[in-house]
């Protein structure tokens, strides 16, 4: 006969496996730390199963068997959340928490557009967000603290699901003044700009990305300064300390500095960066994840999208 565990035991679950930690569960649930330890502690013995190992440097993890429970009990309970719309009449309502890992870079480009129209479209869907770089969003899906993750292609592992929902090509930014500011229609080639100082987006797999440009057209970077901030290194630019390759593009030149720069097209054939929605294969998506994704997909323009496992 099925243990007797709870909606409550499911919900300190998740929400321990979220955040890691039962003091930072504790506060978001409203509970003390001992009631949530004990809650815990009784849904392991109900399951007959370690839910829970403890890592110096991470905090609570989930074990293989939390995680597959993790994996499974996050619709689980979306749909008992959805009895109550039932109820009262109102199907369609999606209530509850969705958590979304983000990419940094991308994080201030995309998320507040995202948000807003997931607050017009669902306003009872509460977006939280885990904001890092490609191995700490990747760590994310993996252990369940995210359900779904926006992510570049670069430097992904074997073992995600990912549907492309925008890409984005490089283009080049010079300070004012530099003799390639004016170029007819804009238009540049890195080749142009082999012999001018680089000022390099210096993130893991970003830089490999931005050296596979030069590869292909033959020419050989002079890396001037590395900076792991898009807006440093568009101050950099600003400043007349050297030109940078970037994806993102802004709707203004300014810098945080207050010089500005010129935005210019790349007339070589380069790959784009893609914009992904990645999550663990294997696993029921919410209707929490699915109107994320649909937002993402009307914003963007790739009204299907192109779904890979990697």
């Amino acid at each position: 006969m099925p243990s007797p565990y709870t909606l409550v035991q499911l919900r300190h679950f998740v929400v321990v496996a979220e955040v890691g930690s039962v003091t930072h569960a504790a506060r978001r649930l409203g509970v003390t730390q001992s009631a949530l330890s004990a809650s815990i502690a009784r849904l392991e013995r109900e399951f007959d199963a370690t839910l829970f190992t403890r890592s110096p440097r991470r905090g609570l993890e989930p074990t293989t068997a939390g995680r597959r429970l993790l994996h499974e009990a996050i619709p689980f309970l979306e749909t008992a959340d959805r009895l109550y719309a039932v109820v009262h009449g109102d199907p369609d309502d999606l209530t509850g928490e969705l958590v979304v890992g983000v990419f940094a870079p991308l994080a201030a480009f995309r998320a507040p557009v995202i948000l807003s129209a997931i607050e017009k479209r669902h306003p009872n869907l509460h977006v939280t967000l885990l904001e890092g770089d490609q191995e700490f969003v990747r760590r994310a899906l993996h252990e369940g603290r995210c359900e779904l993750a926006l992510m570049y292609d670069i430097g992904l592992d074997p073992g995600l699901e990912t549907t492309v929902v925008e890409r984005i090509p490089p283009h080049v930014v010079v300070p004012e003044g530099h003799r390639l500011a004016d170029a007819p229609d804009a238009e540049v080639s890195l080749v142009d700009l082999a012999d001018d100082p680089l000022i390099l987006l210096d993130l893991p797999h970003t830089r490999e990305y931005f050296f596979s440009l030069y590869r292909s057209v033959g020419a050989t970077p002079r890396v001037r300064h590395r900076a792991s901030n898009y807006e440093t290194v568009r101050a950099f630019v600003g400043q007349g300390h050297g030109y940078a390759v970037l994806n993102q593009r802004l709707h203004h030149t300014l810098t945080y500095s207050g010089s500005r720069i010129v935005p210019l097209r790349l007339t070589d054939d380069l790959p784009p960066i893609e914009v992904l929605l990645a999550r663990v294969p294997g696993t029921t998506p919410t209707l929490r994840a699915a109107a994320f994704a649909a937002v993402c997909r009307s914003l963007y323009g790739l009204p299907t999208g192109s779904v890979r496992s990697v």
